[in-house]
Order: structure tokens, then sequence, then C-alpha cells
């Protein structure tokens, strides 16, 4: 992979790791127009998902850092425990994936773009499905809700199927309003996100020779910094897009990426 491939991907990965359209899935699509597509991008995805993510920390630093002070403050169990509490039980099946499925989820990745544009065409059902739905509009997400979310997301590890749009368009379907469940969706993603790099980093401290021959250092870095510096910038814009405009927009947009995947599929 050329450095300014990794740039091109890094920045397409900042942009829509904050909207329901799949950045997993969008990696897919540009790595297979580029022709860097293969077994040995995962740790690609990896470093720019983590990108992402500190680039979501820095900019839910407020919320993330009342939820770290709640929790040490005192040891009454008080708002900003339980919430985290939630998050932690969100991330129950996607913790039972990664540890059982592992090997499973990534035969997924780098086998071309046909199932990328199927499961996007099942995201855009999710949030069209949500966007006619009758919510309740909860204030608070409950510990049940938070685990069927929790659910949505270990599902939504295939490529193209949006991790963001399956866990809001599954909070909104069970009742719970935008805002709450798109800064639960964000929140609840930076574990997993940051344990899986970790261990990935250990194989890597291992094996360098992984890096070597597949992408090089200087892919890796350029990617790194292209996906946090285009989350960054995008973070705060793209939350308010998710939190005002309707799903169906997405959906859409959806049905047309996949459908061009499916078509370039068979070319």
């Amino acid at each position: 992979m050329e450095w300014y491939e990794a740039l091109i991907l890094g920045l397409l990965q900042g942009l829509t790791e904050f909207l329901p359209v799949s950045s997993s899935g969008h990696l897919e699509i540009g790595q297979e127009l580029f022709g860097v597509s293969g077994d040995g991008n995962l740790l690609f995805d990896i470093t720019v998902h983590v990108a992402t993510v500190l680039s979501t920390i820095v900019v839910l630093w407020k919320p993330l850092w009342e939820i770290i002070r709640s929790c040490c403050s005192t040891w009454a169990w008080n708002e900003g425990k339980v919430y985290a509490a939630k998050i932690v039980v969100s991330m129950i099946p996607v913790f039972i994936v990664g540890v059982f499925f592992k090997d499973v989820v990534e035969e997924f990745f780098g086998n071309g773009i046909l199932l990328v544009g199927i499961c996007l065409w099942v995201t855009a059902a999710l949030l069209a499905f949500a966007h006619f739905a009758r919510p309740r509009e909860r204030e608070d997400i409950s510990y049940l809700h938070a685990l069927v979310i929790g659910l949505a997301q270990a599902v939504a590890v295939l490529p193209g199927l949006s991790r963001s749009g399956s866990t809001i368009a599954t909070g909104l379907l069970l009742g719970n309003k935008k805002e709450t469940v798109a800064q639960f969706s964000f929140l609840m993603v930076l574990v997993p996100v940051l344990g899986e790099a970790l261990l990935e980093g250990l194989k890597v401290a291992k094996e360098p020779a992984l890096v070597a021959d597949g992408l090089g250092w200087t892919a890796l870095a350029v990617g790194f910094v292209a996906a946090f510096a285009a989350g960054c910038l995008a973070c705060r814009f793209m939350l308010e897009i998710v939190r005002r405009q309707k799903l169906i927009w997405f959906a859409l947009y959806c049905v047309l990426v996949g459908t061009f995947a499916i078509v370039w599929s068979f070319c």
C-alpha cells in the first residue's frame, strides 16, 4: 500500500466513522478500488479505527470525563456509575464474539466487496425501519436495552454492516431518543476497539514482519494521522448530523453504495 492510498483510506475512515454508513465497508470498497485488498490489511483497518476512537475521546472528553469522575469521586451508586455499568453490559456480546469467534470474523475481511454490498443493503433496511418506526423516546437507556444494543454491535463486526447504524437503529426501535442513543453508541465502542488494538499491537511486537511484509510502517503512520485528523474535524459535525437528519437519507446512501459494490464485484 502506497502512502497516498493510506492517506485517502485514512481520510475515508475518519469521515465515515461517525455516520451510520459503515466505515469498515467503505474501507473494503476503497481497498478494492485501489487494488490493495487482502487479509494483510486487517492491521491497517484496526489502526485507522483506533485513530478515530482517539478522536472520539478528544471530542467527547466532557461526557467521558464526567463518567470517570462520577465513578471515582464516591463509593455511592450515582448516575455516572449507572451509565458506566450500562456501557459495560453493552460490551458483553462483542467481548464474547472477540474471544470465541475472532478467527471466524477475520475470514470475512479481504474477500471482495460482494458481502460489503449485501451488508450495506441490510444497514439501509435497518435505518429505514427505524425511520418509519414510532419510538416512545425514553430518556434513559435501560440495562436490557444496553444489552440488546450490544448484540447489534456484535453482529455489526461484518464489513458493510454499520456499527453506529445498527446500534442507533436498534436503540430507536427500542424506544430511546436519538440524541441519547447516538452518544451511547459512540462511547460503547471505545474499549472494544482499543482492546483489539492492544492485542494486535502485541502480535506485531512479536512478529514485526507482519507490517514489513504487508503494509509498511509509513502506510500505517499516514493512515493513522489522516484518520485521527479527519475524525477530530468531523466528529462534532457528524454527531449533529446524525442527531438532526432523518435516517432515511443514510439508508438511501447505503442502498446506492451497496448496489455499486455488488455490481463491481461481478465486473
